[in-house]
């Protein structure tokens, strides 16, 4: 359990309700649900240039990372069908992939395919159901996607001062700006609670609200003096009690809550606010694919890790479709931007390739 392992380390409260928020991120679970602790380990892994565990931003935002691949790949010769919905996987009479077809009708042909779609998408929709063992399909099916996160978009035309450190006369920003701050998180039992109240149905009345201004240290993303802020928050159910939907008045509602937490720490917040875009997990889903509204295409449990991801006997990129290959956040080591699952997935294609 993450909390038997931060008892251990560390005495201050808030200390250990901020490091638990990397155990239970994208994830409904709570800190004390047994393997929450693997969550946290799986988001300190790895290095930024040569720092260990550090994370970064990415300048330009996320979407310049997506750029960043595409114009390597454009550099070796790759072709990129930007806007081109994937219809289905094209298989051959010996069961083989050989392509895809695409919405409009057109077959891109193929001798191997990669999808970094969700294991849901690529083998529940875009895969010949008949070309699947059923346990298989009975396994995809089954995958754990529930998801916790609504994101908030905000546009704000000052910097937000906090109570705990106002902002300077000049309104620069300070050092913590440019960090990743975490509201009610004073304590592990704020995130059980909120954590239990979305396993009824109800989004969490005191949300953990983790917080970001990246424009703090890329001014280029927001006009002079104003400011982007992104708040990845949590717990909202996928689905509310009662089957009530995701509309805009539950969106709004949601927000609303959020920022009246956020107006609580820093006073002034909300009239700074020119603009939210609010992404329930239904929106995650329907914009970015994401089953459930998952970040992760799939729960970071131990029983859906390894061996297990995303499927027993299908951990190692291979699908039981020859020549098809899952190298997304679906496939092992799972979610997070580090790409370990996309290099994997590339030398084990490269090495089916060979053979072929």
């Amino acid at each position: 359990l993450l909390g038997q392992i931060l008892d251990q380390w560390f005495e201050s409260e808030p200390l250990k309700a901020t490091l638990a928020t990397d155990a239970v991120i994208g994830a409904m679970a709570s800190p004390h649900t047994p393997g929450s602790g693997y969550v946290l380990l799986h988001h300190v892994m790895g290095e930024l240039e040569g720092r260990r565990g550090a994370w970064g931003y990415v300048a330009g935002g996320m979407g310049a990372l997506s750029q960043a691949i595409a114009h390597a790949a454009l550099a070796w010769g790759a072709h990129i069908f930007a806007e081109k919905a994937v219809c289905h996987v094209l298989l051959g009479r010996d069961g083989r992939a050989q392509g895809v077809v695409l919405q409009d009708g057109t077959e891109v042909r193929s001798k191997l395919v990669l999808s970094n779609a969700s294991p849901q998408i690529t083998f529940l929709e875009l895969t010949p159901q008949e070309q699947l063992p059923k346990d298989f399909v009975q396994r995809i099916q089954q995958v754990d996607t529930r998801s916790p996160v609504t994101k908030i978009n905000v546009a704000v035309d000052r910097l937000p001062s906090f109570l705990a450190a106002p902002n300077t006369r000049d309104g620069r920003p300070l050092p913590h700006h440019q960090c990743s701050i975490h509201l009610n998180c004073e304590g592990t039992h704020l995130l059980h609670q909120a954590f239990a109240e979305a396993t009824h149905g109800n989004p969490s009345s005191r949300p953990m609200i983790e917080l970001c201004i990246p424009s703090a240290l890329d001014p280029g993303l927001a006009p002079r003096g104003c400011h982007v802020v992104s708040l990845f928050t949590q717990y909202t159910p996928s689905v509310l009690a009662g089957g009530r939907p995701w509309d805009e008045q539950a969106r709004n509602a949601y927000a609303d809550t959020v920022f009246d937490c956020i107006e609580a720490y820093a006073p002034g917040f909300k009239a700074s606010v020119v603009g939210r875009d609010i992404l329930a997990p239904p929106d995650l889903e329907r914009i970015f694919g994401l089953p459930g509204g998952n970040i992760f295409h799939g729960g970071m449990s131990l029983d859906q890790l390894y061996f297990a991801r995303p499927a027993p006997s299908y951990s190692g990129y291979r699908s039981p479709v020859p020549s098809l290959y899952l190298c997304g956040s679906g496939a092992h080591p799972g979610g997070g931007v580090m790409g370990a699952a996309g290099r994997n997935a590339a030398r084990v294609a490269l090495e089916d390739f060979r053979r072929l």
